[in-house]
């Protein structure tokens, strides 16, 4: 595999900011390098003696499944003309990715955003002892932990008690969290969350830069932010120092490619060589051809697609807006303002109240698929999030319809149509989640440590070797390490209990054994 990231010739050490939302893009950027170059490839008549091993054979069955095309396309690494030798396809579709993002150095990733998760956390031991993290972040960075051997301090985010959802956290928060680590590596958050929630990177960033530790922004959720007047400012823009982009979600490119910007701040020279060298030590040797070209397809795409990604914006536009018009459902960003740490949401992403329009989140996601073949991407007990990806245009009319085809059983005149928003809708609790118990040995110790499964009852008093979320909302309620509590135990099973509820790392579903470090 040709680990090289950036083209050694002609490369500018600082490619600057992406070219402004709606001004045409440099000339260079209508070019897909490594996409051309795989094409050409496959186009030459080859007799195939190397790996893979489908050799794409004319009557194998893949062929036979996806067409001749993808198998076609799909080369190993190390081969002259695409990523061997000097200043090759790939590495201009690096430096060109690098230019689009406003990053110093961008890396491709063929293992998801969870890679480059893995690959920040690896890398943070070098500046300090412990991690400052959002306490809602991504398991791939709890994995990062056990990777590193960290130790961390968690900032817990602001939750809509209504709802059952995290957002983000703000300033001051991180602040007083790096005021009791000395021995901070960096700070690691989410911007934006699952539900749209854009977080004030630039104050995050300031915090962070003040207390001379890098700011690691998880933007899995925003790979298309700074290509278009419409959306938010990325994170590189706002002074983020190493982001992770999810670009497979909504920027266009496929499922499992991701990319991981190094930004152009007072740590890139100490973080250069440092992530280079991890990304070698995660990255497949048997990268995907597929998905890195179709991360220089979805580079270009964003870039020259002004218009398209409009039409997008629009799409998602009419759905909030006939929502609100016929007043049963709700539309969860419009009370994002209550929220101190919340500063712009994704437009591209449409969460909607289905529980106060008569149905559960979970209910309306399972009948909008099985009846009006219309999937969307989460739901909670009281909500369903829709994206639009950046340049795609939905139908935006038959998603409408087929929400507000749906029955009420939450509502007691089972009419669906209600007065307004909540409506006869019984009445829940706020949310409550249970406090953390204390950390009694690092991430990575718990992990490797001994270890035993008892019943959930038993286990309070002792550490957990697990990370244990509850669905909604996400966040982490046990983490390798860290006792578990009475409360955490109680909280799990319950929402376990409850029609849709989830917790992600049990052992059962419905959370009645765990595992635990052995004494």
């Amino acid at each position: 595999m040709n680990t090289r990231t950036t083209a050694p010739p002609g490369h500018s050490p600082n490619p600057g900011h992406p070219p402004a939302p709606g001004h045409p893009p440099a000339q260079d950027q209508l070019r897909a390098p490594y996409a051309d170059a795989l094409l050409a490839h496959a186009g030459r008549d080859w007799l195939r003696l190397n790996v893979p091993g489908h050799a794409a054979a004319p009557g194998s069955d893949l062929c036979a499944a996806f067409g001749m095309q993808v198998p076609a396309l799909d080369f190993p690494p190390l081969l002259d003309g695409l990523d061997l030798g000097a200043h090759t396809p790939l590495d201009e579709a690096l430096e060109l990715a690098a230019r689009a993002w406003g990053a110093r150095r961008t890396w491709f990733l063929t293992n998801g955003a969870s890679q480059g998760n893995q690959i920040a956390s690896m890398v943070a031991p070098a500046l300090g002892r412990t991690l400052v993290v959002q306490r809602s972040v991504h398991s791939s960075v709890v994995d990062g932990l056990v990777l590193s051997g960290l130790s961390a301090v968690f900032v817990q985010p602001s939750v809509d008690p209504v709802q059952g959802i995290a957002h983000g956290v703000t300033a001051g928060e991180v602040r007083a969290a790096l005021e009791r680590t000395p021995d901070a590596a960096a700070v690691y958050v989410v911007s934006p969350s699952y539900f749209g929630a854009v977080a004030d990177v630039r104050a995050l960033a300031d915090a962070a830069h003040a207390a001379g530790v890098p700011l690691i922004v998880d933007e899995a959720w925003g790979s298309h932010f700074g290509f278009h007047p419409a959306l938010p400012d990325g994170a590189l823009a706002l002074g983020a120092d190493l982001v992770t982009s999810s670009t497979h979600k909504l920027g266009g490119s496929l499922t499992q490619s991701a990319m991981l910007h190094l930004g152009e701040g007072p740590f890139a020279d100490r973080l250069e060589p440092l992530v280079d060298r991890a990304f070698r030590l995660v990255q497949s040797t048997s990268a995907s051809a597929l998905l890195t070209a179709s991360l220089d397809l979805g580079r270009r795409s964003l870039v020259t697609g002004t218009d398209r990604i409009t039409g997008s914006v629009e799409a998602a536009d009419k759905i909030r807006g006939v929502v609100r018009a016929l007043g049963r459902f709700g539309v969860v960003s419009d009370g994002f303002h209550r929220f101190p740490d919340i500063t712009a949401a994704d437009p591209l992403r449409i969460a909607l109240d289905t529980r106060v329009g008569g149905i559960t989140g979970h209910e309306a996601r399972r009948l909008l698929y099985r009846d009006h073949q219309v999937m969307v991407e989460v739901a909670t007990d009281a909500a369903i999030v829709a994206v639009v990806g950046a340049g795609s245009a939905p139908d935006a009319d038959r998603f409408v319809e087929a929400l507000h085809c749906l029955p009420s059983p939450l509502n007691d005149s089972g009419s669906g149509s209600g007065s307004g928003p909540g409506s006869d809708v019984p009445e829940r609790p706020p949310l409550r989640l249970p406090r953390p118990g204390p950390a009694r040995l690092t991430a990575r110790e718990a992990f490797l440590s001994p270890a035993r499964v008892v019943p959930a009852e038993d286990a309070v008093g002792m550490v957990s070797a697990d990370t244990l979320a509850a669905y909604p909302p996400g966040i982490p309620n046990v983490l390798p390490g860290e006792v578990i509590t009475s409360e955490a135990v109680e909280f799990l099973r319950r929402t376990a209990a409850a029609p849709g509820g989830h917790v992600r790392g049990a052992l059962d579903p419905d959370v009645s054994r765990l595992r635990v470090v052995a004494p």
